[in-house]
């Protein structure tokens, strides 16, 4: 559809605006604590956020906005977007690769248009509904099918110290029936690595849909199976995985069973 090429188009320009923002990283943080000591924003995120919201909005002011940082906004299109500004916060912070921009629109419920931008790496993974996953221009495929045991895995940590306990249980059963596991910093690239091939799957709990809304349509572009479910510590945030069919079916059925 001619809306979702738009859509895209436009996200994949303020991505890029927002990395270059980005790129000229401080010389010193000021860091803004939100749910806990482990979960904070610098000004940049905030810097970020503002940039891509006023930057949309301008060119679409009756959208609807969803942003890590606080953007929020009803819309009175019928389109929303959804933002993370910095995933991969602390990589930032830290001066590590792996950080990225996510940007996603909604039509009601559906993401029908996503970009995920690593300047780091300057890797721009997007995706539109029904046309394909592309990795700087280039289609991408995930792979599939993938055993368990020779599955390369991705992961993430909660912010909740109860919650990492909960994971580090996962990982000590898992890890000994898996290739390896990858811990890399930033949700939405470790899911468009899946997309591209770099990663057989990807799992973690604690996330939100700022975490996950555009690479995950980026995957399912990719051919991937992409789900999410509630988190089991009872918190609002949401538990995903993403691989291929096959190893999706496999992985699934062993997170069930811990």
């Amino acid at each position: 559809m001619a809306l979702n090429l738009e859509l895209l188009a436009l996200a994949e320009q303020v991505a890029k605006n927002a990395g270059e923002l980005l790129s000229d990283r401080p010389s010193k943080f000021e860091l803004d604590q939100k749910s806990g000591a482990l979960d904070f924003a610098t000004q940049k995120d905030h810097q970020s956020e503002a940039l891509i919201a006023g930057q949309i909005l301008a060119q679409r002011p009756g959208d609807g906005l969803i942003g890590e940082e606080g953007a929020n906004k009803k819309s009175d299109t019928g389109i929303t977007w959804v933002i993370d500004p910095i995933d991969g916060t602390v990589n930032y912070l830290y001066d590590l690769p792996g950080w990225c921009i996510s940007i996603a629109a909604k039509n009601g419920k559906e993401v029908i248009a996503g970009v995920v931008y690593s300047p780091t790496s300057n890797s721009l993974w997007k995706a539109s509904k029904s046309d394909g996953a592309f990795l700087n221009n280039l289609p991408i495929k995930c792979n599939d099918p993938v055993a368990l045991d020779r599955a390369l895995l991705g992961t993430g940590f909660a912010y909740d110290i109860k919650n990492r306990r909960v994971q580090a249980k996962i990982i000590q059963d898992l890890l000994p029936k898996v290739r390896d596991l990858r811990r890399l910093g930033a949700c939405a690239v470790d899911i468009c690595h899946v997309a591209s091939g770099s990663l057989d799957a990807f799992f973690e709990e604690g996330v939100n849909e700022w975490d996950y809304a555009a690479a995950s349509l980026i995957a399912q572009e990719a051919g991937a199976t992409f789900s999410v479910a509630k988190a089991r510590d009872g918190s609002a945030s949401s538990a995903v995985i993403v691989a291929g069919p096959f190893l999706h079916a496999t992985l699934s059925a062993q997170l069930r069973g811990q």
